[in-house]
């Protein structure tokens, strides 16, 4: 080999191995993407270069970046609008599937050839070389195309050092990607956790004591975050606009809520909050339930997206009467544990779930007098829908007989149990659906 051919490829070796220190010390895409094109431009002699990354699941090539595509002829590497190739079409996706390199010394001539992009910019395309981009497992992760070689066409010197480049690339870029989507992934864990805390800090805090009852609640996610959410409010009467939650002994009523958005997560989670927001301030305007009920409604026929909906119960308990106002808005079934007849008077929905009809029939007429030992649970479907391991429902009959069997026991006792009656029913198999519970005792000796 000539001496000057022979310092030639040593030089050339070198400069491949220092963009392979370059591909290995980076973990950000963007900056790999760019050191990809700007060392297959500068080893190759060529124009411009650019590189595409390889969408699996569309089975399409797509890039960012390239030379001057955007910011006209001669510019330095530049972001664009993101392009998208079909492996099916054209000499990228000709490389795609046959993992070989291609080589065209005069691209128009070439029936392969797209002059689109040519008639789009002003640039001439005149040599191209277009290089698959394999893992070690000959995994395709991506393509670069190399366009005009200023010594004429592309060679096969200049393809052994794009096979070269090529290989270090495909590495980086795999490299690249898996840190980008752990990045990601880790990103969207921590705003789940943070949605999911600031749901559960929605859930108040403490429950109202009033005189005569007990009032307990619960609410798990099926995820991170959830559709479900309760809230219950306690004040006094003869100051209805100040709110007692953190004064045990001082409410003698209290409003309530349990809603259920369609779904579960995030989506599901805002909807449901957005309710106890609402139930919130029409508390502090002193409005009643049938105005509470109607309003939300309304607002939620503008809100929610087409085809979502919750169901939602209101009640409100006042400890002087000993008496419970009850609305369902596809809520059902409530289990009604009337303690002087030793059975159950269940509830249905008094109207479809809110968010359906603007013009929904809100009408509030139930009214119960809580007498010793009863019992007034408003339960989501997450709870009887649960399932054992053979796919058997929980069911009502089994809340039922939790109830029966504690009657005697505090409200938060009853809640205990069940929480671990579907937990023992289950057997571990993960939640399909959040699961909350309000639970509303009369105390038999008050």
């Amino acid at each position: 080999m000539p001496q000057g051919a022979e310092k030639l490829q040593q030089e050339t070796l070198h400069r491949v191995l220092a963009v392979a220190r370059q591909l290995s010390a980076s973990a950000d895409l963007r900056q790999i993407l760019s050191v990809i094109i700007d060392a297959m431009r500068d080893l190759l002699d060529a124009e411009r270069a650019t590189v595409y990354e390889y969408d699996p699941a569309r089975d399409e090539l797509f890039t960012t970046v390239a030379h001057g595509v955007a910011a006209g002829p001669g510019a330095a590497e530049a972001e664009i609008a993101e392009i998208r190739v079909p492996t099916s079409k054209g000499l990228c996706g000709e490389s795609a599937r046959t993992k070989k390199i291609i080589n065209v010394p005069d691209a128009h001539a070439d029936a392969r050839f797209n002059p689109e992009i040519d008639r789009q910019t002003g640039f001439r395309t005149r040599s191209l070389l277009t290089i698959p981009l394999l893992g070690h497992d000959g995994e395709l992760v991506g393509m670069a195309q190399v366009l005009n070689r200023r010594g004429g066409p592309f060679d096969e010197n200049d393809e052994e050092i794009a096979a070269a480049l090529a290989a270090q690339a495909a590495v980086a870029l795999k490299r690249g990607r898996l840190i980008e989507d752990r990045v990601i992934r880790e990103k969207l864990e921590h705003d789940l956790d943070l949605a999911r805390r600031i749901q559960q800090n929605s859930f108040p805090s403490t429950l109202p004591v009033l005189k005569g009852f007990e009032i307990e609640a619960w609410s798990e996610p099926a995820e991170e975050t959830g559709g479900d959410t309760y809230d219950v409010i306690g004040f006094a009467t003869e100051c209805a606009e100040a709110l007692l939650v953190d004064e045990p002994g001082r409410a003698d009523r209290a409003v309530m809520l349990m809603a259920d958005a369609t779904g579960h997560g995030v989506g599901p989670a805002l909807s449901v909050t957005q309710v106890r927001s609402m139930l919130r301030m029409a508390v502090r305007m002193d409005a009643d339930l049938e105005q509470i009920a109607l309003h939300m409604n309304e607002q939620l026929c503008h809100d929610l997206p087409e085809g979502r909906f919750i169901t939602a119960w209101l009640g409100e308990l006042d400890a002087n009467r000993q008496a419970l106002t009850s609305f369902s808005a596809g809520q059902a079934p409530i289990l009604r544990y009337v303690a002087v007849e030793g059975c159950f008077r269940n509830l249905d929905a008094d109207t479809i779930p809110l968010g359906i009809m603007p013009q929904a029939k809100i009408v509030i007429e139930q009214e119960f007098s809580m007498n010793p030992g009863d019992i007034f649970a408003v339960i989501s479907d997450g709870i009887f829908e649960a399932e054992s391991p053979d796919g058997e429902p929980f069911g009502e009959q089994r809340v039922q007989e939790v109830i029966t069997a504690l009657k005697d026991a505090s409200a938060g006792r009853i809640v205990q149990a069940l929480r671990k009656a579907v937990d023992d029913f289950t057997r571990g198999m993960p939640a399909k659906d959040d699961r909350t519970v309000i639970l509303i005792k009369r105390l038999r000796d008050s």
